[in-house]
């Protein structure tokens, strides 16, 4: 997001062949997604939803912090290391980077610049720590849901903070198979495509915007749905909220 020349990242990734690096030959051959490498050095303040390798790529935050410039990220998930599993990696990645790291819970603030940032509730599919951002600039409020699965927070977050200009909004209502949660859940834990429309319908959305729409698919281990954004956007708008799918790279101005 940019506003009078300054810039934040949430959740950039550049290695997108790292995410499943650990399964070994079983991800060997997952599609994976388009992704653009952030500008080097500008960005006035990286966040990041949770610590899931694909949402926090310390290679690619470090690319886009500037000097000095703090990464915020949910709060701790406090567990042993057999809970935090799924953190390990990008926490490993995070921690030899060096940057500054600052842990945010629900409904918190920060200033970076010109941006107001707002920490505001998630859910993990998988119980790990979770917030969504919310980015206010020039009086624009741009919402990015991260990973979120369905939550009762919508209203609230709608009644404290909307409406919102933009809503950056998971679709691909993944169902997961990981070893270390077991026995495995047959529920999406991410939205489905018809999920977030009503999700966005709720907030409010001005207009919504589908990511984490495509790549990765390892049979029993992930599992997203097909035309995921294709699906969103025609649910979305039996709901009532227009909504715009980006190519990787596309800008969009909101005002």
């Amino acid at each position: 997001m940019e506003s009078g020349g300054a810039t934040i990242v949430i959740d950039p990734l550049e290695d997108a062949q790292a995410v499943f690096a650990p399964l070994g030959d079983m991800a060997a051959a997952t599609p994976l997604p388009r992704v653009v490498a952030p500008r080097a050095g500008r960005a006035a303040a990286g966040m990041v939803t949770h610590l899931h390798r694909d949402h926090a790529d310390a290679g690619a935050l470090a690319t886009a912090l500037a000097p000095g410039a703090p990464l915020l990220e949910p709060p701790a998930g406090g567990g042993d290391d057999f809970e935090e599993l799924s953190l390990a990696q990008a926490n490993h990645e995070l921690a030899a980077a060096g940057m500054e790291r600052r842990r945010m819970a629900p409904w918190e603030v920060f200033t970076a610049g010109p941006f107001t940032l707002t920490a505001l509730p998630a859910a993990d599919g998988t119980g790990d720590p979770q917030v969504a951002w919310l980015a206010e600039a020039e009086g624009v409020r741009v919402l990015h849901l991260g990973d979120t699965m369905f939550h009762g927070y919508w209203w609230r977050m709608a009644h404290r903070h909307g409406p919102f200009d933009a809503v950056l909004v998971p679709v691909n209502g993944a169902v997961l198979g990981f070893p270390h949660r077991r026995p495995a859940s047959p529920l999406p834990a991410a939205l489905d495509p018809e999920q977030a429309a009503v999700a966005v319908e709720i907030l409010g959305a001005r207009l919504a915007i589908p990511i984490h729409a495509e790549g990765y698919e390892i049979d029993g281990v992930y599992q997203p749905v097909p035309e995921a954004a294709e699906r969103f956007a025609a649910a979305a708008a039996e709901h009532g909220v227009p909504a715009r799918v980006l190519e990787p790279g596309e800008t969009i101005e909101v005002r």
